[in-house]
């Protein structure tokens, strides 16, 4: 376990950032080539240093913190655990020559956060590429390689990067006309985003139901509430689990409406073996520090229509033709990503499988060391013809309050996050219901926990009440 901690002191700081990253403790501890602890280096020191002026690749020893606790390998457990305590939360144990053997840790209190971006040194490589080009801006080799990467991943022929998944869905809607006096049909469990897009549009939402089992829109639902003046259907792929998109898509056969797919937490789940975002006309992702890939913030509309996805280009650059430069033939929006987000876009989709599958391994792990606890429900993940990803862990907690337990799991340094509220139980999109009676059980007793790529480990007695 310590050569997760230990690293030789006169590597770089790029490398002592990789050791940080791998062990998820936010410490290395900084070695002479006798094996002899010669200081210590925490993600804060590392800021603290780029900030005064070092680079990644100043050597470690250089900005290395030399005075730091430490205990004898003869000292008793008792001795140790005192000089341990909020500030020092990890002390190594050393032989008498000053070698470390091994190191205590304050464990009264974890700390998990429900979200940590998985970046590293790729990451890193095509950021500092696209820095030194001078192409910062909406302009750059990164943007199109990004959509073309992410795009392709995504079983679609073309993808228009944007600059947030929130936009991502205002294009879709204006560039498929979507006006005042349309009507749009959305999910009353998700994020507000997918609603507000379509009142950015002065069209008027239709709040529907969502499955019982699947927690994603209700095609059922969807049938019940079509009228003469509805013209789309945005979908929304909850959690990572993929809508019945047969009943979807035939609904809007037969009455002739738009699709426009809401991915933005469901990047590579499959419907049938065919990745969502290549259903409808228009498929919309996010790329939010929080989500399976990021860019910080960024976004991303898919599609396999050459003239849908010329339209959003230029509605995604103020309108200005193509042909004539500054001449504008629309009004359009500044809703374009940087080349510096697409960099570190790029080297995120290189890496997507092997991030899906540590993902997938987490929440495995989280059903496996968690399956005794019988008031915990777990997202289905056997729903036939869907193959979810796994964006964040996802639960319904039984025979408990579900904030209280929240209030429970952040006691023992848990981070967790509620689901969405239900949009219908909120004021000002009350006018809009047309039903939600799953989606107010589901938001009332949804939890989502900690979920990223350099969790440890699952101890199952954090999460007894």
């Amino acid at each position: 376990m310590i050569d997760e901690l230990t690293i030789s002191s006169d590597k770089t700081l790029l490398d002592v950032l990789k050791v940080i990253q791998g062990n998820g403790k936010g410490i290395a501890f900084l070695l002479d080539n006798e094996g002899k602890l010669k200081g210590i280096l925490t993600d804060g020191d590392i800021r603290r240093a780029l900030l005064a002026g070092f680079g990644l690749q100043e050597i470690a020893e250089n900005v290395m913190n030399r005075d730091f606790v430490s205990v004898n390998y003869s000292d008793s457990s008792e001795s140790a655990m005192s000089k341990l305590d909020q500030r020092v939360r990890i002390i190594p144990i050393l032989d008498k020559a000053g070698r470390m053997k091994d190191y205590y840790e304050f464990k009264s209190e974890i700390h998990l956060p429900v979200a940590i971006p998985e970046l590293g040194e790729k990451e890193l490589k095509y950021l500092v590429d696209a820095f030194l080009s001078t192409w910062i801006s909406s302009s750059g080799k990164y943007i199109e390689l990004f959509e073309q990467k992410f795009s392709s991943f995504c079983d679609c022929q073309y993808g228009a990067a944007v600059s947030n998944g929130t936009v991502a869905l205002h294009l879709a809607l204006k560039t498929l006309g979507i006006k005042e006096g349309d009507e749009v049909i959305v999910p009353d469990l998700t994020f507000v985003a997918t609603i507000n897009t379509v009142l950015y549009c002065n069209a008027t939402p239709v709040i529907v139901d969502v499955e019982k089992d699947s927690w994603c829109i209700d095609p059922h639902e969807i049938e019940k509430a079509v009228t003469p003046r509805t013209k789309a259907i945005i979908p929304v792929h909850l959690y990572g689990q993929p809508c019945n998109m047969d009943q979807i898509m035939d609904i809007a056969k037969r009455k002739d409406l738009f699709v426009i797919e809401d991915c933005a937490e469901a990047h590579g789940a499959c419907y049938k073996g065919r990745k969502v975002g290549s259903f409808g006309e228009i498929g919309c992702f996010s790329f939010y520090g929080n989500k399976v890939i990021t860019t910080g913030e960024g976004g991303m509309c898919v599609t396999n229509s050459s003239e849908l996805n010329e339209q959003m280009r230029i509605l995604r650059d103020h309108g200005m033709s193509k042909r004539k430069k500054y001449w504008h033939d629309l009004i359009g929006y500044n809703y374009r990503m940087t080349n510096l987000q697409a960099a570190i876009g790029v080297a995120q989709v290189e890496r997507i499988d092997e991030i899906l599958s540590e993902r997938k391994k987490i929440e495995t792990n989280y059903r496996k060391e968690l399956k005794d606890i019988d008031f915990l429900e777990f997202q289905k993940d056997d729903l036939p013809n869907r193959n979810k990803i796994t964006w964040l862990v996802s639960a319904l907690v039984n025979r408990h309050n579900r904030d209280s337990y929240i209030v429970h799991l952040s006691s023992k340094g848990l981070e967790t996050r509620p689901f969405f509220y239900s949009l219908g139980s909120m004021d000002i999109y009350k006018k809009y219901l047309f039903s939600n009676k799953n989606s107010l059980s589901i938001s009332s007793r949804g939890i989502n926990f900690p979920t990223f790529c350099s969790i440890k480990e699952i101890k199952k007695e954090w999460f007894y009440v």
